[in-house]
């Protein structure tokens, strides 16, 4: 049942809300939760990557300054609508995109601007890191991205004290503690799923072979300490508070959550803790994180990356670097068009008509193929993206089968990335969806389900993202009963009457995928070759 006004007003006055804020690839958002765990205000604030000629990087300012005004938009949001000053918090988490490169020296100052999971720049690397770990290590991943430093004789690489990712940073800022969720730790370097650590074995294995190339540190020295979910990580300081509310309101104390990675906040917000549970987050990226019953035979498959959920069990990651980019840039394309003949449209309108219409489409999309690559994309073996649109001699061209290539070619490289996981008898019980592509009721739902060919699942909260999640984190961390697990946490209190859609597989659009697969993997070829020929 839903609480009323007044309920959520006593929650404001006591303190006793929960506050979760997420750095997402297009937008930061905070979200703050009452005592029943659901959302009572939200803020936003938007920003880009950009590509500076050799890195895909966020400006420095932003990375604190986003947060600020993500911040400050949230309390405006309380203000208008319970017309109380955001004041105190019971507790709350820090969350933003895994991996990448953040590293700082000594007195704390960043040494090179933050290198994004998007870069593709760590290829050497991840290949050595792979043969000599004998595990799949990712271009993505921390740990690829400062030993390509040191391949590359980077002037920074002698000055490094510290090496965080962006969750990381920011619970820095506000705490002073160098410390991370296991989950999230999970994309800087392998995790023992045994001890929830760092793999020791491998790490000495690391220490020697940078050793060999004039590297005299521990790498693991370089790195934030390990935390499960439901530890204490911290506290907001004084100055942490001043940090992130400039309008010097908020009060300084509340506990903190371990810093979380955005795949494991999608876990939460999905309920997908637990074994033979599994989600896809969907947006400038697409990644799907299915939660291990048996480890994989083979921990050296390119296709999958081996993570943590937020308690330290292992998990099977499928990370696409690409999903929406090209979806976006093309209904840019239709607005401007419609502008210039002079009738403007609304842009939310724009993607619920165009989804609406990939429904009718044909089921294979009619022989239209896109390659959408902004960026690399390692599962499919591409370095430097250059997006394409291809369509078969007699290629049924309309726009509702335009609209469903796209929305079939997001999901493309990750159907492909699946392929690996039934190789390895990963079975799936229950796959949950969320992100921007689910907006739209049923339709990019029922297009995943057939290129997974397994049942999704769209909960009522799909919109409310990681940064809902790690509120959930953090309300795990204030409120969790003795020995109650996250997922019995989550199931019990927060999933228990949420309601959902689950859209099954249906054998005529598993069958149309299928087909346009074949192409799509066929046209991955062409990419190759624009690769070269356009580098």
């Amino acid at each position: 049942m839903a609480r009323g006004s007044q309920d959520i007003k006593y929650d404001l006055d006591a303190g006793t809300c929960v506050l979760g804020l997420e750095y997402g690839s297009t937008r930061i958002k905070a979200v703050l939760i009452d005592s029943a765990n659901e959302p009572v205000a939200i803020g936003t604030f938007d920003w880009q990557n950009s590509f500076d000629g050799t890195y895909w990087t966020y400006p420095e300012k932003e990375l604190l300054g986003g947060m600020q005004a993500a911040y400050a938009s949230l309390k405006a949001d309380v203000k208008a609508r319970y017309g109380m000053t955001l004041r105190r918090i019971g507790a709350m988490g820090i969350s933003a995109m895994m991996h990448g490169y953040l590293p700082f020296d000594a007195e704390g100052t960043l040494l090179v601007p933050f290198r994004t999971w998007r870069n593709t720049t760590a290829a050497q690397a991840a290949r050595e890191l792979s043969d000599l770990l004998r595990f799949h290590v990712p271009e993505r991943w921390s740990v690829s991205h400062f030993y390509q430093a040191v391949l590359d004789g980077e002037a920074h690489v002698p000055h490094v004290s510290f090496l965080t990712t962006l969750a990381g940073y920011a619970h820095w800022r506000l705490t002073g503690k160098r410390v991370l969720s296991v989950g999230d730790a999970s994309g800087m370097f392998p995790i023992d799923s045994l001890t929830r650590d760092y793999d020791a074995a491998m790490l000495d294995s690391l220490d020697r072979a940078l050793a060999q190339r004039g590297v005299r540190k521990s790498f693991g020295d370089l790195l934030p300490e390990v935390l499960t979910a439901g530890s204490e990580a911290g506290r907001l300081s004084d100055a942490g508070a001043h940090l992130l509310d400039v309008g010097g309101d908020l009060e300084a104390g509340c506990p903190l959550c371990p810093p979380e990675g955005d795949a494991g906040t999608g876990m939460m917000a999905t309920n997908s803790v637990a074994r033979r549970t599994g989600n896809v987050s969907a947006g400038t990226s697409v990644f799907s994180m299915v939660v291990l019953e048996h480890p994989l035979r083979d921990a050296t498959l390119s296709q999958i990356d081996l993570v943590a959920t937020p308690v330290g069990d292992p998990v099977a990651m499928i990370h696409c670097n690409n999903c929406t980019s090209d979806i976006n840039d093309w209904v840019e394309l239709l607005m401007d068009y419609s502008q210039t003949m002079g009738t403007p449209v609304d842009r939310g309108d724009v993607y619920t008509t165009l989804f609406n219409a990939a429904l009718g489409a044909d089921r294979d999309a009619g022989g239209l193929v896109s390659l959408p690559f902004v960026s690399g994309e390692t599962v499919m073996g591409v370095r430097t993206g250059h997006p394409l649109f291809m369509r078969k001699r007699n290629a049924r061209f309309t726009i509702a089968n335009f609209m469903r290539m796209n929305v079939m070619a997001a999901f493309g490289a990750l159907a492909v990335g699946h392929e690996a996981l039934k190789a390895e008898d990963v079975r799936i019980d229950r796959l949950y969806a969320h992100g921007g592509m689910f907006k739209t009721p049923g339709v990019a739902q029922t297009i995943l389900a057939a290129a997974l060919d397994v049942p999704v699942t769209v909960m009522a909260t799909a919109g409310e993202g990681g940064a809902w999640g790690q509120a959930l984190a953090a309300s795990y961390m204030l409120n969790g009963g003795e020995g109650e697990s996250l997922a019995d946490f989550l199931s019990r209190r927060v999933f228990s009457n949420m309601a959902s859609v689950t859209i099954g597989p249906d054998a005529d659009d598993v069958a149309g995928y299928r087909t346009f697969l074949k192409d799509f993997t066929k046209g991955n070829e062409v990419e190759k070759a624009a690769e070269r020929h356009f580098a």
